[in-house]
């Protein structure tokens, strides 16, 4: 990123002296709130995962002197930060494959590091979850602004515009967040100074990348989120890697990314790579294995096994009810098998026992990692029924659960989040952003997911047709094991090889 006459530019892509000038104050906003030390220094040092050190070898870079060095030898840094689950999802297919690949993953999540990163992300964060549950509670809101911000799309232009720069800030996709979003991020090169320089880097969220590259860190290699391209994930001095063509070329002709529709410079060849969706190597080395036992459940007349996960905002309450209510005569006659993951939210397990407090004697809990595990190996090869919920004290349970037993369910019920990309088969109910229909999309067109149902009929009728018939499960079964043939899943592996230099090669399962 370059200052030139008053102005800031990206890929060569000039914005406005006045944008610049916001841009600015922005960034000295945080400067001045949270009294930011330009010559502060970082002591870091390494500690094992105590939540998935035994899956993924994974190790955490901690701002603590009673750790172990880090070893750049043979490591890869994963960088990422809770926002939802999904940049920790993605950090956790880089790992898992890092580690596949033989080398050591060093996992640097930003909320961890107590300091300015802690209180700038805090303070976004708590913003951002704030217009997300309102987009859920409104649709007003949900329609006219939320959708817009995160598609950079107007649907009702006078008021959008007055709302997005009072209360929401200026739309994701325009290049002037962009460049607002790496000043705020400037805010985090200490950290990455005191890492080594040229270190293999993914990152899971362009601040973390922005970071990064702001640092002096000469390998990074952005792991890019869903599936429709915004401007604010490009960071300049990075590669990234996107998860799909239709993504590639969106970025690559920095299409839609100037808020007058000015064609721009386009992004550099070097800077982008298609690499396919970030999977974690255990999902993509089992899709053969994994979609024949699903096959043969059905052809047993096994009851259907479903998996629902929800949010922790508590958002699409009366879906996730209606979806409970539906799905409890089924239950009952053993025609389908449901499983919950709540994540760590506390709150919607409270909720959930108060609505179906007639059905307590139904729920089978699994509230700890080791019985979270033990249930889903039990299940592999054995009988599954009744009505199963998950809950974890702890983010890294709380997302890798859903990971865990993706592997021997039939069907996963989600928004289309990053979850949208993962080979299970899905049913992708309403999507929460405008933003997360592309994810929706890019599933139906491979074959691996329902279009996005987007009423709560719309949502039943498409359980009811996975519960009943056959077509439809053999057809997703039969399009994700095509898709990993032809590399599909294999984004995280290629990230790993990207940054790193290793070539990737991949092996099918034998069935």
């Amino acid at each position: 990123m370059k200052k030139e006459n008053g102005q800031y530019s990206i890929y060569g892509n000039a914005i406005t002296k006045n944008q610049s000038a916001a841009t600015d104050r922005w960034q000295k906003k945080f400067v001045r709130k949270f009294n930011y030390d330009p010559n502060e220094k970082y002591k870091l040092s390494v500690k094992d995962n105590p939540y998935l050190g035994e899956e993924f070898g994974l190790k955490d870079i901690l701002r603590v002197e009673d750790g172990a060095p880090l070893n750049p030898e043979n490591g890869v840094i994963i960088s990422t930060i809770r926002m939802g689950f999904g940049h920790y999802r993605i950090a956790m297919a880089g790992a898992s494959c890092a580690r596949a690949m033989g080398f050591t993953p060093y996992w640097l999540d930003l909320l961890a590091i107590p300091g300015i990163t802690t209180d700038v992300i805090n303070y976004c964060n708590s913003w951002y979850s704030r217009f997300s549950r309102i987009s859920q509670r409104s649709s007003f809101f949900n329609k006219y602004i939320w959708e817009s911000v995160t598609t950079g799309e107007p649907t009702l232009p006078v008021l959008q515009q007055f709302l997005n720069a009072w209360i929401v800030g200026w739309p994701w996709r325009f290049l002037k967040t962009n460049i607002k979003d790496y000043k705020m991020s400037e805010l985090f090169r200490n950290l990455y100074q005191a890492l080594p320089s040229d270190m293999p880097v993914l990152t899971a969220h362009m601040w973390n990348a922005m970071g990064a590259v702001a640092g002096g860190m000469t390998n990074v290699v952005d792991m890019m989120f869903d599936n429709w391209p915004m401007s604010f994930q490009l960071t300049e001095g990075a590669v990234h890697a996107v998860q799909s063509p239709s993504g590639y070329y969106g970025f690559r002709a920095m299409r839609g990314f100037d808020e007058k529709n000015k064609i721009l410079n386009p992004l550099p060849k070097e800077a982008i790579r298609y690499t396919g969706h970030h999977i974690d190597h255990e999902l993509v080395e089992n899709i053969e294995v994994d979609c024949e036992k699903r096959l043969q459940r059905m052809k047993n007349n096994e009851p259907r096994r479903f998996l629902l996960t929800m949010g922790g905002a508590g958002a699409q309450r009366e879906l996730f009810k209606a979806i409970v209510e539906y799905c409890l005569p089924l239950i009952k006659k053993d025609e389908l098998t449901l499983m919950i993951n709540l994540g760590d939210h506390k709150d919607n397990w409270l909720w959930l026992q108060e609505e179906l407090k007639d059905y307590l004697d139904l729920i089978q809990p699994h509230f700890t990692w080791e019985d979270t595990k033990k249930f889903a190996d039990s299940i592999r090869d054995g009988a599954a029924s009744g009505l199963h919920v998950f809950l974890h004290d702890n983010t890294f349970h709380a997302v890798y659960s859903t990971n865990y037993l993706m592997r021997v369910v039939d069907v996963l019920i989600t928004k289309p989040s990053e979850l949208a990309f993962y080979p299970v088969p899905k049913i992708f109910n309403e999507r929460v952003g405008g933003h997360e229909m592309w994810g929706a999309i890019r599933g139906a067109e491979i074959g691996d997911g329902t279009v996005e149902v987007r009423t709560i009929p719309q949502t039943l009728q498409a359980i009811d047709l996975l519960t009943h018939e056959n077509d439809l499960l053999e057809l997703f079964c039969d399009c994700i094991i095509k898709n990993k043939q032809i590399g599909i899943y294999d984004g995280a592996y290629q990230c790993v090889s990207i940054a790193t230099g290793k070539p990737f090669e991949r092996k099918i399962a034998a069935v």
